[in-house]
């Protein structure tokens, strides 16, 4: 099957997880910054750590549009204007001097240009492939999403090692220009198959229909607490570590190895999620995240415990994220698969804005930051019962007619 402009799935999933290795592996390494800028600049961690909130808060809010637009008119624009948007952002950052500049380019900038990437991706490649063939790519995209983080941080620390900061960020930005071409063959995100749905919906018939199901809000609170999670331990990670006494490279690597870890994690949860119920996979994986991470602040921290923390906690890393989207395409169909799923991963941007932020706020008041260890042991609970009790039954509509709106 190829779609409307003769690219096959396989180039269309090809381009696509490079995108999303180029924008996850850049946001992925936002952590190895915080202690080199904090100190250069003078800045509290809580300066750092809020415009990345903002960052995560602003990706969430464009997300749904970003979405919208990219289902309606075709992902190439949206792709395009997101690599603009994020090269911008990352040179605008590196010239920031001030609390305000920094959240307008790493927060406000960077949030932008992330929206205008990775989900729409999904999207894309959803429509692209058939049904027995989505669980399993939407895991690759992660996988390749997760190889972009284990790439992206050894290259990012070794740019501010052998460079600064200041020029490693340009030249991330540079990097972030390779988005434009990549976005050539998803330029069209209807593709055949879903064109030849005999069910269009209008825009707004498909909000009401999301927005009157408890099993789509029970998925986006779920999805709240894996933002929370993740966004925490990528920004703070590395600066907790240097805090326990061990190395810089410590952070990078722990850091990278989740990254690693998580290239067979993610695609073993869209080859199970083919198999089994995607839902039940969800809880069981927030249930694993809260007993490694019980695991890892019960046990003293050296550089073999961060590692096997790390490999434990990348396998269920961004798993989340094919079996969340496949649950979305599940119930609702892919015809607005990246409006959906953008509003979703809005809750999912909710919880990484207070996990970022509360991070620095916690630490800066407290001196440390276990209470948000004990904080996110807690959400993973209660997104595992979320992700537990939701509905996920196909939703079955008469014959529309052709969509006018």
């Amino acid at each position: 099957m190829t779609t409307q402009r003769g690219f096959s799935p396989a180039t269309i999933l090809l381009c696509g997880g490079a995108i999303i290795m180029l924008s996850l592996g850049i946001r992925h390494g936002f952590g190895i910054f915080l202690r080199p800028m904090t100190m250069d600049l003078q800045w509290p961690r809580a300066t750092f750590a809020f415009a990345i909130a903002v960052q995560n808060l602003v990706w969430g809010f464009a997300q749904p549009l970003a979405g919208m637009v990219a289902d309606r008119y075709g992902a190439g624009r949206v792709l395009v204007a997101g690599g603009l948007l994020y090269a911008l952002g990352l040179a605008a950052m590196a010239q920031a001097t001030t609390a305000l500049e920094l959240a307008l380019s790493a927060g406000v900038l960077v949030g932008l240009g992330l929206s205008g990437t990775y989900t729409i991706v999904f999207g894309v490649v959803g429509r692209s492939v058939s049904v027995e063939q989505r669980s399993i790519s939407l895991g690759l995209l992660s996988a390749m999403a997760s190889f972009g983080q284990f790439v992206m941080l050894p290259y990012g620390q070794a740019l501010i090692s052998g460079i600064g900061w200041w020029w490693a960020l340009l030249i991330l930005a540079a990097n972030a220009l390779l988005i434009l071409p990549l976005a050539i063959p998803l330029s069209r995100s209807r593709s055949a198959m879903a064109a030849a749905s005999s069910v269009q919906q209008s825009v707004t018939a498909a909000l009401a229909e999301a927005r009157a199901h408890r099993g789509f809000w029970l998925l986006t609170l779920g999805f709240f607490v894996c933002g929370f999670q993740v966004v925490f331990i990528a920004t703070h990670l590395p600066a907790f570590l240097l805090d326990k006494g061990l190395s810089v490279d410590a952070g990078m690597a722990a850091l990278a190895l989740i990254g690693l870890a998580n290239i067979p994690g993610s695609y073993l949860a869209g080859y199970l999620g083919a198999r089994f119920s995607k839902k039940r996979l969800l809880s069981g994986i927030y249930l694993a995240r809260a007993a490694i991470i019980i695991a890892f602040i019960g046990l003293p921290v050296t550089e073999w415990t961060v590692y096997a923390f790390a490999v434990a906690l990348g396998l269920v890393w961004l798993g989340t994220v094919p079996l969340t989207s496949g649950v979305v395409a599940q119930i609702f169909g892919v015809q607005y698969l990246s409006m959906l799923f953008g509003i979703v991963y809005l809750g999912h941007q909710v919880g990484a804005f207070l996990g970022g932020w509360l991070g620095g706020l916690v630490f800066d008041a407290t001196g440390s930051y276990l209470p948000v260890w004990v904080v996110a042991i807690g959400l993973s609970v209660m997104a595992a019962a979320c992700n537990a009790f939701a509905d996920d039954r196909e939703i079955r509509r008469a014959q529309l007619l052709p969509q006018t709106a």
